[in-house]
């Protein structure tokens, strides 16, 4: 039998943890009750259930629980972010949504499709690092602006950005702030009282949880538009039935997150680390692209010279999973805007890999991969 592939694509999308697996097993069939029928004890053993999940994940991120909002995942929570916003500003003087060129598509093409609403869009750029530079966005946020949304952590090159000054750079001129966290939540410690955002999005399966379900954190006091209509759930601003076995599954991968993160970290850290330095010792002139220290952990985007992507790609398929930049992009056979926005000319861009390791990467897979990677160099 075939050995499985070395996984190391968690920004991709996480493997569930066993745990969460456990958690989530009685709401498919024992308690499969309807959360909002609460008449039998069915309907609410499942509104219990998603009582509890509300309260660990607003508890991962310090919010309080009726600042949470269950929705399909992280595109979703973005979409309902923005378009929410927009929808419900009165105050046709403030007319500016400003956003960054490396944002993930749930955001950049939100904001571009906003752009039609009577709104001026500002896309800022980044520095070599995938940094904004703040005197660039202090000389665009004024009065006028309505929004500004900024991720904390770049999905391809891992850049992290200086949330809570950008957050606070919104107050002061009281535009809202929205922040993608899908790649940092569960990753790094995400407080959105420290930060001081005022919607924050977020999704299950980059956390060890399952696929189809996120979050919207909405700081008490900011009024949205629903983007749909149907059910007065989720306080009205997300209708439809809650799928209970995902939201369950949702609070347990957050709770594990909140006991097990900085253990997590320090060694996805090490492991990151250890597998760069090696890489580096049998390809010595391998690209690292975005910020060496401030980024995500467990994040390595690389390149090597004069070989593209797509090749390396093709040849680890069956040995290691990567990424040839991000997973929801990585169809197209083109450079990534990300990479183009560093700078980076479309040779250089098209040789970009991203490594992502995570919980169930050991010290025995990364030795593993890096005999793959030395027998890749004889190989290509």
């Amino acid at each position: 039998m075939n050995m499985s592939p070395i996984y190391f694509d968690y920004q991709a999308t996480t493997p569930l943890d066993p745990n969460v697996r456990s958690a989530m097993e009685p709401y498919w069939s024992e308690h499969f009750g309807n959360p909002h029928m609460v008449d039998h004890r069915y309907g609410t053993e499942a509104a219990q259930a998603i009582r509890y999940a509300r309260s660990e994940v607003a508890n991962l991120i310090n919010a309080d629980d009726e600042e949470i909002v269950f929705t399909s995942g992280a595109t979703e929570s973005c979409n309902l972010a923005l378009r929410g916003i927009v929808a419900n500003n009165k105050n046709k003087k403030r007319n500016r949504i400003i956003t960054v060129i490396t944002e993930h598509p749930a955001v950049f093409e939100t904001v571009k499709q906003l752009s039609n609403n009577d709104l001026e869009t500002i896309i800022l750029p980044v520095d070599v690092t995938g940094h904004l530079d703040l005197e660039q966005l202090d000389s665009v946020l004024d009065e006028q602006t309505l929004m500004v949304s900024v991720m904390v952590a770049n999905n391809e090159i891992g850049t992290l950005h200086p949330i809570a000054k950008i957050a606070e750079r919104c107050r002061d001129v009281g535009a809202f702030f929205h922040t993608d966290a899908s790649q940092a939540v569960g990753r790094i410690s995400i407080d959105v009282e420290t930060l001081g955002v005022d919607l924050l999005s977020f999704s299950a399966h980059k956390m060890y949880g399952p696929k189809g379900v996120g979050a919207l954190f909405i700081r008490t006091g900011v009024k949205l538009v629903p983007l749909f209509s149907g059910g007065e759930q989720e306080q009205g601003l997300r209708a439809g039935t809650l799928p209970t076995p995902n939201i369950v599954g949702f609070g347990a991968a957050c709770n594990i997150s909140f006991h097990n993160m900085a253990e997590d970290r320090h060694r996805i850290e090490y492991l990151t680390s250890w597998l760069f330095d090696d890489l580096k010792e049998v390809f010595p002139n391998i690209y690292l692209f975005g910020d060496s220290t401030r980024r995500l952990p467990g994040n390595l985007s690389i390149g090597f010279p004069g070989v593209s992507s797509e090749k390396v790609v093709s040849y680890l398929f069956d040995k290691i999973a990567v990424a040839s930049g991000s997973a929801c992009s990585s169809e197209k056979n083109e450079p990534s805007r990300v990479l183009l926005a560093l700078g980076l000319d479309p040779e250089t861009a098209s040789t970009a890999l991203r490594l992502s390791l995570g919980r169930f990467s050991t010290e025995s897979k990364v030795n593993s991969a890096l005999t793959i990677f030395k027998d890749m160099k004889v190989d290509i």
